[in-house]
């Protein structure tokens, strides 16, 4: 008994260490590139943009496996997602890696409107490079949980489905309902926390992340960010190209932008401002 624990927790340990081992690896790049780009005399900020969101990809699409094929705990697999959010919190350096997000900061004029094009354009090639890479390391079958995926050849399928505890007229409009209201309840907790110590607001909102994801990850897969869905649902099959859209891109802007529109309506001091979740030090 005490060996086989040992061996099932040497297997838990080599699945989740691939996600740490793509973190280092792209703070290694974020470092290198501000670098190279600041001796051209170059903005690093839209390389930060693609690396971070490549990151942010890699990561849900190892953390999904775990889900899916780990026969993890789901306590287990909530503590995993609470701290990925704190990671990447800590190791974005301002980039945003959420289409949302970067729309709302050039809704309020944060961002001018090409800039925050190119941020999406930057998080939408991270989102489509991910599964290939990830494709590529899962051929090497470093762990069991790489080597079962292979031998399915990488086939996912989509989380939305039917939900009898919802009255709602169908699994799609369930699916939106729940990124709708993820998306909103994200944008209102940046919005509320942005007067909280950063120290605090990082591991509230990751907490708020996680129990979204308890909340919703059976029937959608808990996205809320139309980037991250098309490289971690859009690959899946279950459902065409526009259901995706309408669940992962219409329903997540929607969310959003009702947030935005309604607390800046209620609030009397305006639009407060801006502070990242966690601010590039070296900027």
């Amino acid at each position: 008994m005490g060996s086989s624990g040992r061996t099932d927790r040497e297997k838990r340990d080599a699945d989740t260490s691939v996600p740490l081992l793509f973190v280092l690896l792209c703070e290694v790049g974020r470092r290198i590139l501000t670098k190279l780009l600041a001796h051209k005399g170059l903005s690093p900020v839209y390389a930060i943009e693609l690396v971070s969101t490549l990151q942010l990809c890699i990561c849900n699409l190892e953390l999904r496996l775990l889900g899916e094929l780990g026969q993890l705990q789901p306590q287990f697999c909530l503590s995993l997602t609470y701290m990925a959010s704190v990671v990447h919190a800590v190791t974005f350096h301002g980039a945003l890696g959420n289409p949302c997000s970067t729309f709302e900061h050039t809704y309020r004029g944060r961002l001018t409107a090409r800039g925050g094009m190119l941020r999406v354009v930057c998080q939408f090639i991270a989102a489509g490079v991910a599964p290939t890479m990830l494709q590529g390391l899962w051929t090497l079958r470093l762990s069991d949980l790489h080597w079962k995926h292979a031998l399915q050849g990488f086939q996912c399928t989509s989380p939305i489905h039917a939900d009898t505890s919802l009255v709602l007229p169908g699994p799609l409009v369930a699916a939106a309902a729940m990124e709708l209201a993820g998306a909103f309840a994200m944008q209102t907790a940046f919005t509320h926390t942005h007067t909280v110590d950063q120290r605090y607001r990082v591991h509230a909102v990751a907490a708020l992340t996680a129990i979204l994801t308890y909340a919703g990850g059976k029937m959608t897969g808990a996205v809320f960010n139309p980037a991250l869905a098309f490289s971690t649902q859009f690959p899946c099959s279950g459902h065409s190209f526009l259901d995706y859209c309408l669940v992962y891109w219409l329903a997540p802007l929607l969310g959003m932008m009702c947030s935005v529109l309604l607390f800046d309506q209620l609030s009397p001091g305006g639009t407060p401002a801006h502070r990242p979740l966690l601010a590039n030090k070296r900027e």
